[in-house]
């Protein structure tokens, strides 16, 4: 007989024509990922395959041969195109029979809700031989596992609706996972705003292209770049100790001048989180971001420690009015200025007697640029007590409006950031 395998690698398989027709977003599979990194499994393949038996069992063929763990999530159900099971069986060589508790359960979930138990719902609870079965307190369809000794690797089997499948990975199928893998796996996201991803492969290059353990990956969003440090150990605080060193190194780098934080989440979080350790105040005066950066800082819990209020100054006599831009600048320079940004900032600050003051105006498009000011022109001011300054930004006229507005944003927390961080 085969010693039950350690487990170090996994695909996932997503049963469903639903899935392929774009019915339903896959979110199982981004549970199922992120849930088996926390227990050191690596994923080396998420594959979505139809309601056809035939198609299911040449994808569970190939996951077989790829990795020591298949996962599958959906067909599990009572109908008849639920094959997932019957399919699995007929692949290890397992005949099905009734399990009697499964069947008990099932019972009492129909009699519990006042539903009355239609015949094809005994099919739920026909199990291959030889599987654990995990009792589902959430729906009808067990979750069950077999381990295959011919080939070495286990077969886990997931119900579908997200609100099944997660907590019966959370409390069941975890903690069986965990005494089968052979390390564990712990990353950390350094997250970096200001320089874009080319150029931080280039500063990195070396250290992204040698490391094997911990490995650095760069992922990007709007405007930023993270980078995921990742580390193999045999416990979490040695992986944590692997992951640290690395980040030591990369802030040593040109690339840490850029660093706002290491698990940060988002700008605005980080700006939160600077602004109270420093009990610093901030109010906001927005033309083309329309209160989204007063919106973000506010998701953020804590956010009234810090965040005074804010303005939405989108005419020319909104900011004449409420944040005091004199009629003098707008005429003279512009709406979408530096000069405009600047005692908008300002006015923003002295209005609700805050430490800081931010702005930000300029054309999010996709009309309303001109030769001289093209869409994407945006003017970030801040001021505090040593006066204001302004930062231009040339954004693409091809991006979205959305993409120019969260940009800004950025821009403006960056701005707040730096000078957070600059006081003792």
């Amino acid at each position: 007989m085969s010693q039950i395998n350690t487990i170090n690698s996994a695909e996932i398989l997503c049963v469903g024509t639903e899935l392929l027709l774009g019915d339903i977003v896959n979110t199982n599979a981004a549970f199922l990922s992120s849930r088996l990194a926390d227990l050191g499994i690596n994923v080396y393949r998420h594959t979505a395959v139809g309601d056809n038996p035939e198609r299911l069992k040449r994808a569970l063929l190939s996951a077989l041969e790829e990795s020591d763990l298949v996962i599958t999530s959906g067909g599990l159900g009572p109908t008849y195109d639920d094959l997932t099971k019957e399919t699995v069986a007929s692949v290890l060589g397992r005949n099905l029979y009734l399990h009697e508790e499964s069947l008990c359960r099932i019972e009492n979930y129909f009699a519990a809700t006042g539903r009355v138990m239609t015949e094809n719902n005994r099919k739920q609870a026909m199990m291959p031989e030889g599987a654990i079965v995990f009792d589902n307190d959430y729906g009808t369809a067990p979750s069950l596992a077999i381990f295959d000794e011919e080939r070495n690797k286990t077969v886990v089997m997931l119900p579908g609706p997200p609100n099944e499948l997660i907590p019966i990975f959370n409390e069941k199928v975890a903690p069986y996972l965990s005494t089968r893998r052979a390390s564990v796996l712990v990353s950390k996201n350094v997250n970096i705003f200001g320089m874009g991803e080319s150029a931080v492969e280039t500063a990195l290059g070396e250290l992204m292209q040698k490391a094997t353990n911990p490995t650095v990956a760069p992922y990007c969003k709007e405007g930023e770049v993270r980078l995921r440090v990742t580390a193999s150990a045999n416990d979490v605080s040695s992986a944590e100790k692997m992951c640290d060193k690395i980040i030591e190194k990369i802030c040593k780098t040109e690339v840490g001048g850029y660093v706002y934080g290491v698990d940060a989440e988002t700008l605005e979080r980080a700006v939160v989180k600077a602004l109270g350790a420093k009990e610093i105040t901030l109010a906001a005066a927005e033309s083309l971001t329309g209160g989204l950066i007063a919106k973000r800082i506010t998701d953020v819990s804590g956010a009234s420690e810090v965040f005074l209020g804010g303005c939405v100054t989108y005419t020319n006599g909104a900011k004449m009015k409420l944040v005091g831009v004199s009629k003098k600048t707008l005429d003279e320079f512009d709406a979408v200025s530096a000069e405009t940004a600047a005692e908008m900032a300002r006015g923003a600050r002295l209005t609700l007697g805050a430490d800081i003051g931010v702005s930000t105006t300029g054309l999010a498009g996709p009309g309303g640029g001109t030769e001289g000011t093209p869409v994407g022109t945006v003017f970030v001011g801040i001021s505090t007590k040593d006066g204001e300054s302004v930062k231009k930004l040339s954004l693409s006229s091809k991006k979205s409006r959305s993409y120019i507005r969260n940009v800004s944003a950025n821009h403006a927390f960056s701005l707040i950031l730096s000078y957070a961080n600059s006081k003792k």
